[in-house]
């Protein structure tokens, strides 16, 4: 049984001879590139700059040799956002800044930082539909998202044996709103189901749909996973409600969900973190197939409670091992432990490719992340 073979019996809720695989083969749930060069270091591998394949996260691309070494069973080959916006990094006093191509600001403390947060919304403040109507969002159907994106899709496929891994153009439609709008003004349009709120995610989506199009038409027929996101959770439960979310939020994932599946027979993963149990059942219902990261630690997300109410129904990619309180900071048995319950608690029946909890922070000592690795070897085999 091949990488490929592993991931789609797993997606199939059958078993594979061991649980699948992942790190890095998904920009929503990566690794910093500093763990990144730790790690490295520690498998005696060549140093090399790592690739930066996430500015605001500030991801590495894991490398062919760590995951031949690591026995990684998928792989993203998406197109970045920025296909052809060139980011360019600012000096502002204690900040390193820069935009992205939908004008979104974003910094970073030069003093230690660790990741890209946002700053200037280009749509914040008093504005109605025509202003969103006018905004300029990026081009989806930009040549340069999708040069040479079939053969590496067919060189992951059929050289590698590997699972594909393919993203979308943006974040989600929610996040985009919260994203341009700001926080502040997005929540009260949200709140009062401002028209400034459902014209801008429906070009939110409409811009999504266009890019489904054309990828689909492109590499289609030889991805396993096309991957979307909308974070609409908290620590502690939802930032929206529920009813607000089936009323406002839910069609449009729908429109989108019922878009890629009749396009492609990939699996739909949604990235959406935080504690999220109670709108699960409306992503099975509209058609998602993937949930992650599959925040163990947020309220309501115990794994064998997932597991025996979801498992049936939807693939966990993710809650591996709780990064918040254990990866990071925990000892080693700590780790071993952590790893070993979620293994238990997802393995059974399959529906289940094991990653960690989102990204894997800059701090987290490779001995760590060997000791979580060896504990899936040792423990996450099926026959």
């Amino acid at each position: 049984m091949n990488s490929r073979e592993r991931v789609l019996t797993a997606l199939n809720h059958q078993e594979p001879d061991r649980v699948p695989f992942d790190m890095g083969g998904t920009v929503v749930t990566g690794i910093h590139y500093r763990a990144y060069e730790a790690l490295r270091a520690y498998l005696g591998l060549p140093q090399r700059e790592p690739k930066i394949i996430d500015m605001i996260q500030l991801l590495a691309q894991v490398d062919e040799d760590v995951m031949e070494r690591l026995g990684v069973d998928v792989r993203n080959i998406s197109p970045r956002s920025s296909a052809s916006h060139e980011i360019e990094i600012g000096d502002m006093g204690e900040y390193t800044f820069f935009y992205d191509e939908f004008k979104i600001g974003w910094r970073s403390p030069k003093d230690g930082g660790w990741y890209y947060d946002m700053f200037d919304h280009p749509l914040a403040g008093n504005i109605g539909e025509a202003e969103v109507a006018a905004f300029a969002l990026p081009d989806p159907l930009d040549p340069a998202r999708f040069s040479g994106l079939r053969e590496a899709a067919l060189q992951v496929r059929d050289v590698e044996g590997r699972a594909v891994v393919f993203g979308n153009i943006s974040a989600g439609i929610f996040e985009l709103l919260t994203w341009l709008r700001g926080y502040e003004d997005a929540y009260a349009d949200w709140g009062l189901a401002s028209p400034v709120a459902t014209k801008l995610m429906d070009r939110c989506l409409q811009l999504q749909l266009a890019y489904w199009e054309k990828a689909l038409s492109i590499v289609g027929d030889v991805i396993d996973v096309a991957q979307i996101a909308d974070d609409i959770a908290g620590q502690n439960g939802l930032l929206i409600s529920p009813r607000s979310y089936r009323k406002l939020l839910k069609p449009l994932h729908k429109e989108l969900c019922d878009f890629i599946h009749a396009r492609t027979k990939a699996k739909i993963f949604m990235h959406s973190c935080g504690a999220i149990r109670p709108v699960i059942p409306d992503f099975i219902e509209i058609g998602i197939d993937i949930i992650n990261p599959v925040q163990v630690s947020a309220a309501g997300m115990d794994s064998a409670q997932l597991k025996r109410d979801f498992g049936k129904d939807i693939t966990f990619w993710g809650g591996g091992v709780d990064t918040q309180r254990v990866l990071g900071t925990g000892s080693l048995q700590q780790v071993r432990d952590e790893v070993k319950r979620r293994l238990d608690d997802f393995m059974p029946g399959g529906g289940f490719i094991f990653n960690t909890v989102h990204n894997i922070q800059g701090n987290v000592p490779p001995e760590n992340l060997m000791a979580m690795w060896e504990t899936v070897q040792d423990c996450g085999r099926y026959r």
